[in-house]
């Protein structure tokens, strides 16, 4: 699933230097397998119930993988489990057309608190955080980490203008400092920021604390639409 392309035309992916290592190396690398087997491990039940819940909604597919850019601009495909109509573009464009504000609201944080895509099943998925899960395999297969920037499309990318380095640098994560600090309930320029401070201030043991954060955040489902 995994494509190794770069967006050579665009002066943001040749930011890092050619060879270089992602934020954390080895350690860090260590700390998102070990995790995230456990993680797939433990939580096997739950992930199998949302695979028959979602597959038994609409009858249409279980995951969906949407191209994300990780460490050094490469691209993978960002798993999740599907929580939007099948015909989610189609119903974006009408929504559009018929919101005009919601389209400003999506140009300026990529997000919308009433999408009109988000299945009843896929609205309590993403309260909760749930429809992440499979972003796991992700980590295992080294395209994310644990902790992180969170993955973005390349347009996301052009926002982080000289920032943008930084995101190169580190393996998008399944949390990191903007789900632990309200989400989707900060500006995107707060966002860029949390992205560029965590990876200049790397360390396991912040790590090991946006983990634990991320615990109670998830529960509260704070800033999660």
């Amino acid at each position: 699933m995994k494509s190794a392309s770069r967006s050579a035309s665009s002066p943001l992916f040749s930011s890092v230097a050619a060879g270089a290592p992602p934020v954390g190396g080895i350690s860090k690398r260590s700390f998102d397998i070990l995790v995230a087997l456990a993680a797939l491990i433990l939580l096997s039940p739950i992930f199998l119930l949302i695979m028959a819940l979602v597959k038994s909604t609409d009858g249409g597919s279980i995951f969906y993988g949407h191209r994300r850019i990780g460490y050094n601009g490469t691209t993978f495909r960002c798993l999740k489990f599907r929580t939007m109509a099948e015909n989610g573009d189609a119903l974006l464009h009408q929504y559009f057309e018929e919101n005009p504000e919601a389209l400003e609201e999506w140009r300026a944080t990529r997000k919308l608190q009433d999408d009109p895509r988000v299945t009843v099943l896929g609205t309590v998925l993403r309260k909760l955080s749930l429809d992440e899960l499979p972003q796991l395999i992700n980590i295992l297969k080294g395209e994310m980490s644990i902790v992180g920037p969170r993955p973005v499309v390349e347009d996301e990318l052009e926002l982080y203008d000289t920032s943008a380095v930084y995101y190169l640098r580190s393996r998008p994560g399944l949390t990191g400092l903007w789900q632990v600090s309200g989400r989707n309930d900060v500006s995107y320029a707060a966002r860029i920021a949390f992205d560029t401070h965590y990876v200049r201030n790397w360390s396991l043991t912040r790590d090991l604390v946006i983990v634990a954060r991320t615990i109670p955040a998830v529960c509260l489902s704070r800033g999660s639409y």
